[in-house]
């Protein structure tokens, strides 16, 4: 007698029943887990913001101030007031970074950057000294990029998970930068020039002077000390961008006329900048965060005047580059981390209240000095000592 036997299987609509519940399910769990994973990187971003709150009070309680961003070497005092810089020396425009690097665990990088360097064989510096050798810290910071090896360093913990940007010519880039206050006219002036503003240096960090805890009067608590900056990804985006200088009037208009920087967005894509007018933009390695090394205040520095993801504008009037609007930003979702100058980290959306754009900014032009700041709790939280009442959001 023969025997039949039935061989269990899947038919085919049962093949493709199973294949679309897994198509759905992947579908649904797939932003869920890039979710979990912005989460870690958001977190591991604000745990190297914390080191660096770490970093600034141990440097202040080794030297009972915070570093200067803006020190450094230079080639004399001119009759100005303003330090002289040539190609060995770096003119005083190093970065706060610098003088940290031993507080966040870089005392290698440190003793390379603070000892004198001999180049290697078959570079051409043109930052030596006469002895052939790069003198201690450095040429300037826009000198030798492909051959200092203290500028062709990165440093992780000076970048967040979140920031996909690189160097284009290999420099170390950061994604923290250091508060100079609510002004925006002469903020990056050193303080010892001609035509300096003290009303304009309202933050914790100015050029060549560091500040002292006891400087900041409204509280360690209430005001912001560091803030995180997109780096440029050559794609025209509103944050890690720079509007060149040249773009804008010889004029302080923007310092009561913040449209002349916001109008540069595009309105149906706002989170670049507008093909028509199209501004042109400053180089990578010279925009935000393009180099951990230099205090340009378009590189390592932001005002708190447009509220975070707002473009940055340096001006050319008075002094080119101290002046402008550099805003604070990243590549989170919805706003970036600040730090406070008491080491807490605070998380800032960028629909925080920045006040009036057509207000005069905080400065001897407009006869406003020590007013509360006109740029509503953001830039109440950038200011050191207006003595205005804010909560963080």
């Amino acid at each position: 007698m023969q025997k039949h036997t039935t061989r269990a299987g899947f038919t085919l609509v049962e093949l493709l029943v199973v294949i679309a519940i897994i198509g759905v399910l992947v579908g649904l769990l797939l932003p869920a887990v890039q979710a979990a994973r912005e989460a870690a990187r958001r977190m591991s971003c604000s745990n190297n913001f914390k080191q660096l709150g770490l970093a600034l009070h141990n440097y202040h309680a080794a030297y009972n101030q915070l570093p200067a961003n803006g020190t450094g070497t230079d080639a004399g005092i001119n009759g100005n007031g303003q330090r002289k810089s040539s190609d060995a020396t770096n003119g005083g425009n190093l970065s706060a970074f610098s003088g940290l690097l031993p507080f966040f665990e870089a005392q290698s990088l440190w003793e390379q950057l603070s000892n004198p360097h001999m180049p290697e064989s078959g570079e051409s510096p043109i930052g030596i000294t006469a002895a052939g050798t790069w003198q201690a810290f450095g040429p300037a910071p826009y000198i030798d990029l492909d051959s200092y090896d203290p500028w062709q360093t990165a440093i992780p913990s000076l970048r967040c998970p979140s920031d996909p940007g690189q160097s284009v010519i290999g420099v170390g880039q950061t994604n923290y930068s250091f508060c100079f206050g609510d002004a925006i006219l002469r903020i990056g002036y050193e303080p010892t020039y001609t035509y300096a503003d003290r009303a304009a240096f309202r933050g914790v960090f100015q050029r060549q002077r560091g500040r002292k805890f006891r400087d900041i009067l409204d509280g360690l608590s209430n005001t912001i000390a560091m803030g995180e900056v997109g780096t440029d990804l050559g794609d025209r985006s509103v944050v890690g961008s720079v509007v060149d200088r040249n773009y804008f009037p010889n004029n302080a208009n923007m310092g009561s006329d913040l449209s002349i920087c916001t109008d540069l967005i595009d309105p149906t894509r706002p989170q670049f900048f507008s093909p028509d007018p199209n501004p042109t933009l400053m180089a990578t390695d010279t925009s935000r965060g393009g180099r951990w090394f230099n205090s340009h205040l378009m590189i390592t520095s932001f005002n708190t005047v447009l509220p975070p993801n707002s473009p940055t504008c340096a001006m050319r009037w008075g002094l080119a580059w101290q002046s402008g609007v550099f805003s604070a930003g990243s590549r989170h979702q919805g706003g970036a981390h600040v730090l406070m100058a008491d080491g807490s980290v605070q998380f800032i959306t960028d629909s925080i209240d920045a006040g009036d754009r057509n207000a005069d900014s905080i400065s001897k032009n407009y006869n406003n000095e020590g007013r509360e700041s006109p740029y509503g709790v953001w830039g109440a939280l950038g200011s050191i000592g207006a003595k205005e009442t804010v909560e963080l959001p």
